[in-house]
């Protein structure tokens, strides 16, 4: 049936039948997308929402008057079910930057068209509102308090009630009338995409292309910068995120001023609510609907909201305790504990060998503590270790030691902060000495203090030549 009227609409077009037909991929949504294979190829989509369809066609002839770069619709049935659109290929952006998704090191192939992408946002936010008649939006014609708590109890209702955890219904609405208010401090005339994703933007000859855009409405910025940045399988670095946040910030300065300190503090209560309405979104189409990489999507969320609530939101403190305890679910954190981070930092004597790595992984770093000078050339030294006082004393005033561990912070830091981002889980750290006894049992027990502090990553210490094993564990 729909292949049929898809058929007619391009003979009707095209003034001959298709060479062939072919289903495409299914999206997270209900529509239904073909490729019309012939001179021209063409897309066939097929819609069950009407009101969803005309916002579309609608959106889509606005935006190409407004010179921005969507397909063009070239036909539609009389009853707006299906219509026929320009061909963009077969390049999302998800997949092109897949390499850099994967490993968390994104080339600059990747970042430049991220950098497009970004910089792209302000004119669709902003050019693609003028002269927009929102009346056309569904279901929504803008960003409300009624589609706030609409997207809030989607959460509420299809995740977080799916996952078993019990809270208190009334004090829970109370932060979502909170969450509300805030919100709504940013209302604009700006257009707001709703689902600006890397799964929403195409690729076409090196540059980005737009499509599912049906869901749009009138709305602040912040929405779409937060559902880009922050979306949860695109698993971009915080370093990676902060560059494109500045390029976005660029961008948007030809449309308006940004007061910066207040576009950042506004900005990370968008990215908490799109970070519930995509967990509401995981728990219809994984759980309900029964759609696997909707579901193979909750663990990278789920990541997104541990981060957020390192910092606090003080104005839903009944929220992000319920949001904590969710993040501390056994079903969420034994994923977590498979891409957690350990880090190993040992202590020996150079004459008794560099300790080996027990995770396979080999490599790591070895620092040789023996130009430090020496405490255990001293004899009232020689019945301590580095852990204790008078060591501890003796190497501080002489302060070798510190210079030393500032430069050792500096690349481990560094490296720590990668394996973090990449999604690595080992990472080994020794000191040598003469003995194993004094500088690099010092050099040792600080640098696993430094790293759980920083960083909160589980580190285990050895402090070989001692027989002494410690264990920092991993803060959320």
């Amino acid at each position: 049936m729909i292949t049929e009227e898809l058929k007619k609409l391009y003979t009707a077009y095209t003034g001959h039948e298709p060479d062939s037909i072919e289903e495409m991929p299914a999206s997270g949504s209900n529509r239904r997308y073909f490729r019309l294979k012939g001179a021209p190829s063409l897309i066939g989509v097929s819609g069950e929402s009407v009101e969803e369809n005309r916002a579309f066609l609608y959106m889509a002839e606005h935006f190409r008057r407004q010179g921005l770069p969507v397909p063009q619709v070239f036909i539609k049935s009389d009853d707006d079910i299906y219509y026929l659109q320009e061909d963009l290929g077969d390049t999302l952006l998800f997949n092109a930057i897949e390499k850099g998704r994967k490993t968390s090191v994104f080339g600059e192939d990747e970042k430049q068209l991220l950098r497009k992408t970004l910089r792209l946002l302000p004119a669709v936010q902003f050019a693609g509102a003028e002269g927009m008649d929102f009346s056309y939006c569904y279901p929504q014609a803008e960003f409300n308090r009624r589609s706030i708590l609409w997207d809030l109890n989607y959460f509420k209702y299809c995740f977080l009630k799916a996952t078993g955890l019990d809270f208190q219904e009334d004090r829970l609405e109370d932060d979502f009338q909170k969450m509300a208010d805030v919100l709504l401090r940013s209302s604009s005339a700006t257009f707001m995409y709703r689902d600006f994703q890397s799964r929403n933007v195409m690729i076409k000859d090196g540059e980005p292309w737009l499509i599912d855009f049906q869901g749009g409405r009138k709305g602040p910025v912040y929405y779409d910068v937060a559902s880009f940045l922050w979306q949860a399988k695109a698993n971009y670095p915080d370093s990676l995120r902060q560059e494109l946040l500045r390029e976005y910030i660029d961008a948007l300065r030809k449309y308006q001023p940004v007061d910066e300190a207040y576009f950042m503090a506004q900005l990370r209560h968008f990215v908490l609510f799109r970070t519930m309405q995509v967990l509401g979104a995981y728990g219809f189409r994984g759980y309900f609907e029964k759609k696997p990489h909707f579901i193979q999507s909750v663990p990278f969320a789920i990541e997104n909201l541990r981060q957020l609530l390192r910092e606090p939101y003080p104005e839903y403190p009944y929220l992000c305790q319920v949001l904590t305890e969710l993040t501390e679910l056994k079903q969420f954190t034994d994923d977590l504990q498979k891409r957690r981070l350990v880090v190993k930092v040992t202590s020996f004597a150079y004459k008794k060998g560099i300790p080996e790595d027990p995770s396979g992984n080999g490599g790591g770093f070895v620092f040789d503590c023996r130009a430090v000078n020496n405490p255990g050339k001293y004899e009232r030294y020689k019945p301590f270790t580095g852990l204790d006082e008078p060591v501890i004393r003796f190497l501080e005033d002489d302060g070798e030691i510190t210079t030393f561990l500032e430069h050792v912070y500096g690349l481990v830091d560094a490296s720590v902060k990668r394996y973090m981002e990449r999604g690595f889980t080992n990472l080994s750290v020794c000191f040598g000495c003469t003995g194993g006894q004094h500088r690099s049992v010092y050099s040792a027990q600080h640098l696993a203090e430094h790293l759980n502090q920083k960083f909160g990553v589980q580190v285990n210490l050895m402090h070989r030549e001692q027989n002494i094993e410690q264990t920092f564990k991993a803060r959320n």
